[in-house]
């Protein structure tokens, strides 16, 4: 199963009745991963659905849901996302950093909003 359909499956059983994932991704919460390696930062899966922004605590190195943590307007704007590889965001008052392989993700979440 590819990474985009576990996170799916994980976000799943936090959505209301008949919500639909648009976008899905992970980041990580803390200093920079270039200092720290993802085992030891906090991960968080961001699900983006046409009702709102869901941030999801995760077990880390895996693609599972502990727990919503925060469920934000879909109005939320998400981006621009900022460095090369590692780009931070912020979300509800948290930065998250996003790896490059999600700006595109990022970016579309925020399209909608014009």
């Amino acid at each position: 199963m590819a990474l985009r359909e576990k996170l799916v499956s994980c976000a799943q059983p936090f959505l209301e009745s008949g919500e639909q994932i648009t976008q899905i991704f992970h980041g990580q919460v803390g200093p920079t991963p270039w200092l720290i390696p993802i085992f030891l930062n906090k991960v968080r899966i961001i699900a983006v659905t046409d009702r709102a922004v869901l941030v999801l605590d995760s077990a880390n190195l895996t693609a599972r849901s502990t727990a919503l943590l925060q469920r934000l307007p879909r109005q939320t704007r998400l981006g621009p996302i900022d460095g090369k590889i590692w780009g931070k965001i912020l979300i509800g008052g948290e930065r998250i950093w996003v790896h490059k392989r999600f700006s595109k993700d990022v970016q579309a979440a925020d399209a909608p909003l014009g």
